[in-house]
């Protein structure tokens, strides 16, 4: 699959779908926490990280995350990508250690993929 920039609804099903194709029970997705969008569909962040680039992103503002459409509540989203160590930001774990940060691609997320 390609990467998609998702800038308008996509819904739980259709990430399924993705998953399917790919890793099973999961996509990546990197977020772009200025402009409130995200990439989906690349095989790992760092791809995904690049077609946000090329496409007006700035890099700092990137995120990459897992996201497992069958797991309900706050767990279908975790906060784990190479892409985050960042310690000139202070993230030094593959982590997003910044609780506002992890906040803040919640709402992006929940705005982009309704329950």
């Amino acid at each position: 699959m390609s990467i998609k920039i998702i800038k308008e609804l996509i819904s739980k099903n259709d990430l399924r779908e993705i998953a399917k194709d790919q890793f099973g029970d999961m996509v990546k997705a990197v977020v772009d926490i200025k402009q409130g969008i995200m990439a989906i569909g690349g095989e790992l962040h760092a791809d995904e990280e690049a077609v946000m680039i090329e496409n007006g992103s700035r890099q700092h503002n990137l995120w990459g995350i897992n996201l497992y459409p069958d797991i309900l509540g706050e767990d279908w989203i975790e906060f784990n990508s190479m892409i985050n160590i960042r310690p000139s930001q202070g993230n030094k774990t593959r982590g997003i250690e910044d609780q506002k940060i992890q906040h803040k691609i919640r709402e992006i997320v929940a705005k982009l993929i309704p329950n």
